[in-house]
């Protein structure tokens, strides 16, 4: 929505006490925003401690939600709820680092399950898969438009996903057959053009 000028102006015009009283109002019914002020304001801890923190809740929420392995649909939506976690994260912090790191983080922890996921009906997991592939793709995505500073840390943790699919026979399949190079996992040889590779496949129909 944009602003008149006169809209603007008429703002400008409220006393100090009008504004204090409006800010309050308006971030009692927006909760995200609330936090994301706190922590540019006043909050002693860093970007760098939040990301810390968030690690350590995704690794645990993962390790809690594998109970629930044999009920994808009740984990896949644990899943999406951690993911959530780590989406308020980055809007709160502006992480872009940790926006493609601790997703990678969570596609590994969920991958160090391979032999439970394996013990599966496929039909039953292929939601998650497809979920999982659509996060790696994102997470590449993402990383051509870091500063290449942080490629070598997003390539260990990208080796460690590669390392996991393709010990898992019916998802590093289906990675091939949606298309997706396994060279691409590696920062400096995501293709160029990789948004537009990605469209063109969801058009066609896959990714999904």
């Amino acid at each position: 929505m944009e602003y008149s000028k006169e809209f603007k102006a008429a703002l400008s015009n409220f006393s100090s006490v009008e504004k204090d009283r409006l800010i309050f109002r308006l971030l009692k019914k927006d909760k995200l925003l609330s936090k994301k002020l706190y922590f540019e304001l006043i909050d002693p801890e860093t970007t760098d401690n939040k990301r810390d923190a968030m690690e350590e809740i995704v690794s645990e929420k993962v390790l809690l939600a594998s109970k629930y392995i044999g009920n994808q649909k009740y984990f896949l939506g644990i899943i999406r709820k951690i993911s959530a976690e780590i989406t308020e994260h980055v809007k709160i912090t502006t992480d872009k680092f940790g926006e493609v790191s601790l997703n990678l983080l969570l596609i590994n922890k969920i991958l160090e399950y391979n032999e439970d996921l394996s013990r599966q009906r496929f039909d039953n997991l292929y939601k998650l898969y497809i979920y999982l592939i659509n996060k790696t793709v994102k997470s590449l995505l993402l990383t051509q438009k870091l500063d290449v500073d942080y490629w070598m840390e997003i390539d260990e943790l990208l080796d460690s996903v590669k390392e996991k699919i393709l010990k898992n026979h019916y998802l590093s399949k289906l990675f091939i057959n949606n298309g997706i190079d396994f060279n691409w996992l590696t920062s400096d040889k995501i293709p160029q053009n990789f948004d537009a590779i990605i469209k063109e496949m969801k058009i066609q129909g896959f990714l999904r």
